[in-house]
């Protein structure tokens, strides 16, 4: 096992983990605390760290978990998500850079209002490009479950999109 370096292999990851757990909480302010303990636990635990077999799974592990008790305890999820990440093309017109930006929000939306198990998984494979092994491995569940959430969770996504494009709803 190779040595597993804060500064190089954790600190890293704050923003992954800071996307997951917005994704999650819908609050900023919740999701920069929560990557703070999440970085104080897993410094915490730093004597463990050669037994893990994926300290980014670890990590995000643990960032899920607490931004789960933390949603759980604050039950406001009306904070919507936008994405700052968001990258247009230069030739893009201005009018198409608005249609695009109210299409993203809508997907934002319609993401956030997904249950929060469908919101984490499309979150870590659709955003972060994680396997169905990695997100298995995240969730504590099988990768079979981690495939039939994403497809319920685009095939929600979808028909709420096609519905809202038809009939702006």
């Amino acid at each position: 096992m190779q040595e597993i370096s804060f500064r190089n292999d954790i600190l890293p990851l704050k923003d992954k983990l800071f996307r997951l757990a917005l994704r999650i909480t819908l609050n900023r302010a919740e999701a920069e605390d929560i990557v703070q303990d999440t970085l104080i636990r897993v410094w915490n635990k730093r004597d463990e760290w050669h037994t893990l077999d994926s300290v980014e799974a670890y990590c995000l592990t643990v960032a899920r978990n607490l931004a789960i008790d933390r949603s759980q305890k604050m039950e406001a999820q009306n904070v919507s998500f936008t994405s700052e990440a968001q990258e247009m093309p230069d030739n893009a017109t201005p009018e198409r850079e608005l249609e695009e930006k109210e299409q993203w929000g809508l997907i934002h939306r319609l993401v956030n209002e997904l249950p929060e198990k469908q919101r984490t998984v499309v979150q870590l494979r659709d955003i972060e490009g994680k396997s169905y092994k990695e997100i298995a491995e995240i969730l504590a569940t099988t990768e079979e479950q981690v495939k039939i959430n994403l497809f319920r969770a685009r095939q929600k996504i979808r028909k709420k999109y096609s519905e809202i494009d038809k009939y702006g709803l």
